[in-house]
């Protein structure tokens, strides 16, 4: 993420954290698909899907951010979007589960704090933290969060 230009970033929610990942690393949006599960995989690992032909590992957005499981009424198994992030530079293309996508929005890459330390949420996933109408979100270190999960 550069200090200087505009940001892209995709803003969404798991659980009580509102999150973002830069747009370049969005590949696409897609609606919640039951997973086909994965023998052997981590809890995290909800399963893989098939997104037009190709087969995505999607991982449980609560799980990997380690937030409190959906209630099954709202936002639980059988709702949501996953969101097709590129991870590794652009080689492999990960489903990451989200509660609702909230916006996409620019902004200006010196309004972006670098600091790490925000409750509820590990540091070293943290790539800095943002303010939307009074709002905090956190920019998310995608190859951090989800790079030691294709090697798990």
């Amino acid at each position: 993420m550069s200090d200087t230009g505009v940001v892209r970033l995709l803003l969404f929610r798991v659980g009580g954290l509102v999150c973002a990942a830069e747009a370049e690393r969005v590949r696409e949006i897609v609606p919640w698909f039951e997973p086909t599960r994965i023998p052997g995989a981590p809890p995290v690992v909800a399963g893989v899907v098939n997104v037009r032909g190709t087969l995505v590992t999607v991982v449980e957005g609560w799980r990997a951010l380690r937030q409190p499981e959906p209630a099954a009424d709202g936002g639980g198994r059988g709702s949501g979007t996953t969101v097709l992030l590129e991870v590794g530079g652009g080689k492999k293309v990960l489903g990451f589960t989200v509660d609702e996508v909230v916006d996409l929005v620019s902004v200006g890459g010196e309004t972006l704090d670098r600091r790490q330390a925000l409750p509820g949420i590990d540091p070293t996933l943290v790539r800095a933290v943002g303010r939307r109408a009074g709002q905090l979100f956190v920019v998310l270190d995608t190859d951090a969060l989800l790079t030691p999960i294709l090697s798990s």
